[in-house]
């Protein structure tokens, strides 16, 4: 069974910064494009971003320029630095292992998902 632990979520002043973490037992990890998605309290969820195994990165457009996707093999685990928040960027953040088809930034496309970290940003 595969399993996503994040970590790194928190209560954030607006303008401030988290680093999210994914740690995934999927093996080999390398070979596996990974996403972050979000969901704000009474929306559906929605990506954030993703990095594919060329370290090719996406982005949800409200995020570019502030959010940075990045992975390290060595250690099995996906980062989400995440600049200058704002209080829409309030959600719960997780993790996802692309293991189907699809577009990247469709949640179809991911097999298996973390339990989710909560980030709020306050004004």
């Amino acid at each position: 069974q595969v399993q996503l632990v994040e970590s790194g979520g928190g209560l954030v002043l607006a303008g401030g910064s988290l680093r999210l973490s994914c740690a995934a037992s999927v093996r080999p990890f390398s070979m596996y494009a990974m996403g972050w998605f979000r969901q704000a309290p009474g929306k559906e969820r929605e990506f954030v971003a993703a990095i594919r195994t060329t370290g090719t990165a996406s982005y949800l457009e409200p995020v570019k320029g502030r959010f940075t996707v990045s992975r390290d093999n060595a250690k099995n685990t996906v980062y989400l630095q995440m600049n200058s928040l704002k209080p829409e960027d309030t959600a719960v953040y997780y993790c996802a292992v692309r293991g189907n088809s699809g577009s990247y930034s469709s949640a179809t496309a991911y097999d298996y998902w973390g339990q989710g970290t909560q980030v709020t940003v306050s004004s």
